[in-house]
């Protein structure tokens, strides 16, 4: 981990109770800061092992990348990774999600990456799902102005459930596709390790993008 403190921005909660740190901790960067530059910045919440994340980056050179992952034995990995090909354009969060913005400012972002996200589908657990309320207000804080969330998943009644918290919550939900790989979307997408073993076996990819709207949440 320390050879890679030149790509990692912040490791663990500042404080054990995560509402606490929410709603009292305040340590936000300078995004002009961190990158050299005031490129516009998009974040990937759930990076896993960082392999779209780098390829974003690789592509787009005028674009800042932010990239959590809560495992830090994953984010490891993705961070070597970067270090490796020798990728400047991107840094990394190890934190849950949850406390987002005791580190990044209001309308700081303009879009947000959620790909392949774990279902949950207890409901005692929807409160878990990174598409639940709670998590889509943080994001429309993150958020500037018309800024989107763009997801990918494989599960059906997660999609089906993103879709209506999105609407709930603020947010116009546009390029809905429920196979990406036989879509007018398919020849933009970066498909990552996990994506591709999932539609090798012929089983259809969700997305859809989310564009936060002026209107107030409805919840």
């Amino acid at each position: 981990m320390a050879e890679c403190a030149n790509l990692l921005l912040v490791r663990g909660a500042p404080m054990l109770n995560l509402k606490a740190a929410v709603e009292n901790y305040r340590a936000l960067f300078c995004l002009e800061e961190v990158f050299g530059n005031r490129n516009p910045v998009e974040l990937e919440v759930g990076c896993g092992n960082g392999g779209f994340i780098l390829e974003k980056a690789k592509r787009n050179l005028n674009v800042n990348y932010l990239a959590l992952e809560i495992c830090s034995n994953v984010i490891l990995t993705a961070m070597e990774r970067a270090n490796a090909e020798g990728v400047k354009n991107v840094r990394y969060l190890n934190i849950p999600a949850e406390i987002l913005p005791c580190y990044l400012g209001e309308g700081s972002v303009r879009k947000i990456y959620l790909n392949f996200s774990t279902p949950l589908p207890e409901k005692s657990r929807e409160k878990q799902r990174l598409t639940a309320t709670r998590f889509l207000q943080i994001y429309r804080a993150l958020l500037s102005d018309g800024g989107t969330i763009e997801q990918k998943t494989d599960s059906e009644p997660f999609f089906d459930y993103s879709l209506e918290q999105y609407a709930k919550n603020g947010f116009e939900v546009r390029e809905v596709s429920r196979d990406l790989h036989r879509s007018a979307y398919a020849c933009e997408n970066i498909v990552t390790e996990y994506e591709r073993n999932f539609a090798s076996k012929g089983l259809p990819i969700y997305r859809a993008v989310a564009v936060k709207t002026n209107g107030k949440n409805s919840e």
